[in-house]
């Protein structure tokens, strides 16, 4: 940790680069934020982010004291003796919007069943996951966009979340291999006769395909079911949510469109493609926009 907390000004640039650089996706969306808001999600990406990067980056033997230091910093950070540029830019930015403390702790927890499970049965168990790592993530950006408290915005906030963690599921299969973990449902490759051993050599095939799309569709059908969310946030954070979503949605229809991509490297949206995005938002809001995935989407199938 670092002895002297950096000035404000210099936490918050740091945040802010921090979260264009690692979290190009979600960061589209927060530039359409007003900037105290956009201040402020800076800073609670960059704690999670590098909550998340203590359990992913590094040696995998040390990673849990990584993340009890950052647990250490959550409680001075609600102490207010924050320790690091993160700590100042987020004691902050609590000034103006009460994030709950236990929806980051409950992310954090949510690092550490990472380091201690790697396979999911059923999608049921999977949701749970979803819940420490993402449902948190929803809890925390309803407290900065307005709607914590409103039970229908926090329903379909966790849709949102939910969609939007399945997506980075069928987005990194390879990176998730290269650390041994499998996050798609035994239940599911089952269904699809995908064995283990066919993903961790990587071996592409139809019934891989098959079962990515389904994956995708799932996916996209949270998005669906989240779509009223744009309209329970404040006014002014209405087309930064839409962003946030339709990017996501994007990127998991691309999946469902290339699934056998996702065995060797990870789909992603260039500068112009984003762009391109968000001409496309501001005729039709809604994430996903394909006619033909919204009329293929199954809820019943997709375990709803």
């Amino acid at each position: 940790m670092t002895a002297a907390p950096q000035p404000l000004k210099d936490a918050r640039r740091e945040t802010r680069a921090l979260t264009h650089s690692q979290g190009a996706n979600f960061s589209v969306g927060f530039r359409f934020l007003p900037k105290d808001r956009r201040q402020a999600v800076y800073a609670a990406y960059s704690l999670c982010r590098m909550a998340d990067d203590a359990v992913d980056e590094g040696d995998p033997e040390t990673a849990p004291a990584r993340l009890d230091v950052w647990a250490r910093e959550l409680e001075a950070i609600y102490a207010g003796r924050p320790e690091t540029s993160t700590g100042v830019a987020l004691a902050a930015a609590l000034e103006t919007f009460p994030i709950p403390k236990e929806a980051f702790a409950g992310l954090i927890q949510g690092c550490r069943q990472d380091l201690v499970k790697t396979r999911y049965e059923t999608f049921q168990e999977l949701l749970g996951y979803c819940d420490l790592v993402a449902s948190t993530i929803s809890t925390i950006s309803l407290a900065i966009f307005g709607g914590l408290g409103n039970l229908e915005a926090e329903r379909h906030g966790r849709y949102l979340a939910t969609a939007l963690q399945l997506t980075n599921i069928i987005r990194d299969v390879g990176d998730d291999l290269d650390r041994d973990r499998i996050y798609l449902p035994a239940e599911d490759l089952d269904q699809f006769g995908v064995t283990e051993l066919d993903l961790l050599t990587r071996r592409p095939s139809a019934e891989f395909a098959s079962l990515l799309r389904f994956e995708a569709r799932r996916a996209l059908t949270f998005f669906v079911k989240a779509e009223p969310i744009k309209f329970l946030v404040d006014p002014p954070c209405k087309f930064a949510v839409t962003m946030m979503g339709g990017i996501y949605a994007e990127v998991a229809r691309r999946v469902e469109k290339d699934p056998l991509f996702s065995l060797f490297g990870r789909v992603s949206l260039s500068r112009s493609e984003k762009i391109l995005e968000v001409g496309k938002r501001l005729l039709d809001r809604r994430f996903v926009r394909d006619r033909r995935l919204l009329s293929s989407i199954d809820s019943e199938k997709a375990g709803l």
